[in-house]
């Protein structure tokens, strides 16, 4: 999910600040403390993410120690340990990749200190690691992605050539908006996926292997990008080699970023599948029922919609992020 990058409160590796909750300590009967390792500044639905935690624990007025992962699972993991170490309340993060995660969630768990999952899911078997997940149906994301292709080009003639930018490695969006694109097009043999390479969710990234793609393949149909950073990074690559985006080569990304509805309204990208990062007031609901003991459900979804060029234009006035 580059460009827009949190400011100092997301520079250090494992940088950790308090927001709101009068400073009293984890332990106290004061403030909740909730931990919260973030992935990364990757894009610029993380930086909205980023900011509606921050923003969201201040007016819960729960004090929340934050970390960037760059990117980097260990360093996740690190920051976790980092946080059962100084006895959080409460533990939230957004997994860099699904697995590798048994063995600090364990560690958590012998600590007493629940766990919620945000954004991005883990794929381990032991379900009592964590107390509940939050976020997207990351499936159904790439399905609307794959439909709206479908119906694009139902009347047109011969193949469809696709290439596809991959998100990060191994990370739950780009399995699964990968997967439910997939399913969907598998339905018709015209639909021919040319070339897929991750470009790590980054506009950088995205330029680069799009610039690639366009350089091996001599016919290109359309782009289906795992998130809009990657698709803007793209948009840029096409318009180097003298192609027309939105024309020349039909766009579809998800997200649902300013820049990506800015470029939808433009005609340079066709379709926005949502993804909405505003999870923040969401998160200390939860987090503040499970440290008083209440059920939560097990899955949590946010509600999200499509965006073509007309949604684009009525939505960009009041777009937060």
């Amino acid at each position: 999910m580059a460009r827009g990058t949190v400011a100092a409160a997301m520079a250090g590796l494992l940088l950790l600040t308090a927001c709101g909750g009068g400073g009293k300590a984890a332990n106290g009967s004061g403030a909740i403390t909730l931990g919260f390792a973030q992935v990364g500044a990757e894009s610029g639905w993380r930086t909205a993410n980023t900011k509606s935690v921050q923003d969201a624990a201040k007016a819960a007025g729960i004090e929340l120690k934050f970390s960037d992962a760059q990117q980097k699972q260990e360093n996740q993991i690190t920051a976790i340990r980092s946080y059962i170490q100084q006895k959080v309340k409460v533990i939230a993060f957004s997994p860099v990749v699904e697995s590798g995660w048994d063995t600090v969630l364990k560690e958590a768990k012998a600590a007493n200190i629940p766990v919620i999952l945000t954004d991005r899911a883990v794929d381990s078997p032991d379900k009592t690691l964590y107390k509940t997940f939050l976020g997207s149906d990351f499936v159904a994301e790439g399905k609307k992605a794959g439909e709206w292709l479908t119906k694009e080009y139902a009347s047109a003639a011969g193949d469809v050539n696709i290439v596809e930018l991959q998100g990060t490695t191994g990370s739950a969006p780009a399995n699964d908006r990968k997967k439910g694109f997939g399913d969907v097009i598998a339905a018709n043999p015209r639909f021919k996926v040319v070339a897929s390479q991750t470009g790590e969710f980054t506009r950088a990234k995205g330029k680069e292997v799009m610039e690639a793609f366009l350089k091996s393949q001599p016919k290109i149909d359309v782009l289906y990008a795992h998130n809009d950073d990657m698709a803007l990074g793209a948009i840029e690559a096409i318009q180097a080699a003298g192609k027309v985006p939105g024309k020349d080569i039909k766009i579809v990304s998800v997200d649902g970023v300013r820049d990506a509805l800015q470029a939808l309204a433009d005609g340079k990208i066709n379709h926005v599948v949502e993804c909405n990062p505003l999870l923040g007031p969401q998160l200390m609901d939860l987090v503040k029922k499970v440290v008083a003991g209440e059920q939560v459900p097990p899955r949590i979804e946010t509600t999200e919609t499509e965006f073509d060029q007309a949604a684009a234009k009525a939505a960009l006035p009041q777009r937060q992020y």
